[in-house]
């Protein structure tokens, strides 16, 4: 069941960016277009999930146990590593230069379109990549 309770939460999380037009890299890079012609959508997207987080958050966690599983997974880590913040800037520099962050590209595949399949591909890479990274200097 917790499998079926995941796979449809990811399902809701896709059709979600798809009705909002998050998997439209024009959408990302109109919004970051300050000089030319901008686009707003993407601040609706962002209260949304904040609103829906700042609400349910509080609410769910007042529960003793989550429904399909023994303990909440929290992050409890409020420091700033060089790592995150390296990877934040990655993160960023992708985000504006191909309109893709990983959930709407994952969502994205479905289209089979070169650009999303390069983008996906270079963030399998990446993290391909960063996995051996992390392997060799903790040592």
């Amino acid at each position: 069941m917790k499998y079926v309770a995941t796979f449809l939460m990811g399902l809701l999380f896709a059709v979600g960016l798809t009705i909002s037009g998050m998997t439209l890299p024009s959408k990302v890079i109109g919004f970051l277009d300050f000089t030319g012609k901008w686009d707003p959508a993407l601040i609706f997207v962002m209260v949304g999930g904040i609103l829906t987080y700042g609400i349910g958050l509080p609410l769910i966690t007042k529960r003793s146990g989550p429904i399909f599983d023994k303990k909440f997974s929290i992050p409890t880590r409020k420091d700033l590593t060089p790592n995150l913040v390296i990877g934040a800037g990655l993160f960023g520099i992708g985000w504006g230069l191909g309109g893709f962050c990983p959930g709407p590209g994952l969502t994205s595949l479905t289209t089979l379109a070169g650009p999303v399949l390069i983008f996906v591909g270079a963030m399998a890479a990446g993290m391909y990549l960063y996995t051996g990274y992390e392997k060799l200097t903790s040592k």
